[in-house]
């Protein structure tokens, strides 16, 4: 978690939602099974304001419950799948945001949350899928699983700077997914989102084997007009 959360959120918190949230954190020290009331109840007590790094007021406060659960390991992983898996979509996104911070403070916690990052990659939800890629889905996923998210954020439209470890863990073949997915849009006579470029241009080659620079001589006025606003973006005139 970056460590302006904790901080913002004990800024922003009124005073009445600060005691609230300080009495919940003890109660689930002294007794987990108090979280599956309190975690539904954090957005009406604490706010749902935005707060930093995408982060909401709600999804702080709910991770610093989740961090005072007694718990590790194998049954930390059950507590956060059931709270994931009876939540709405809120509750299942703090849930995603926390996974970093949980293995932070457990490291027998290692993979156990994949399961949940894995079903929120399958969902349509953009707000699910961006939490989805923070720091605990770049630690984990293997390489398929993280160039397949990469590219569900793109064909959800979310933007690239929010998937953790881009830099270190985009490759060849991401970079050619990424290609082969834009010139589909091209195809299509569709705008291709500009921040995959930089993946593509990493990677010598690429750009020129997926086909793309010949649709500026398309005889589709649409294809024409979308390949050249590619090529420009690739260069770096957009």
């Amino acid at each position: 978690m970056d460590p302006s959360v904790p901080v913002a959120l004990d800024r922003q918190l009124t005073a009445e939602a600060r005691v609230w949230l300080a009495e919940a954190v003890v109660r689930v020290t002294r007794d987990p099974s108090a979280l599956a009331a309190l975690f539904p109840a954090v957005g009406r007590r604490c706010g749902r304001e935005p707060l930093v790094a995408g982060w909401t007021v709600a999804d702080a406060a709910r991770a610093r419950l989740l961090a005072a659960l007694p718990v590790r390991g194998t049954a930390l992983a059950e507590e956060i799948t059931a709270l994931h898996r009876y939540g709405d979509s809120a509750e299942q996104r703090a849930v995603l945001r926390s996974l970093a911070a949980l293995e932070d403070a457990d490291p027998t916690f290692a993979d156990l949350g994949l399961p949940l990052v894995r079903s929120a990659l399958r969902s349509n939800d953009t707000h699910l899928v961006e939490a989805a890629v923070g720091p605990y889905a770049a630690r984990h996923l293997d390489a398929d699983g993280y160039r397949h998210a990469v590219l569900k954020c793109v064909f959800c439209s979310v933007p690239l700077d929010r998937v953790a470890g881009l830099e270190d863990r985009a490759d060849r073949e991401l970079a050619r997914m990424l290609a082969d997915f834009a010139h589909e849009r091209v195809a299509a006579g569709r705008a291709v989102p500009t921040d995959i470029w930089p993946v593509v241009r990493a990677h010598p080659g690429i750009w020129e084997a997926s086909g793309l620079p010949a649709e500026v001589d398309s005889p589709v006025p649409a294809r024409r007009t979308a390949a050249d606003q590619a090529v420009a973006a690739y260069n770096g005139a957009l």
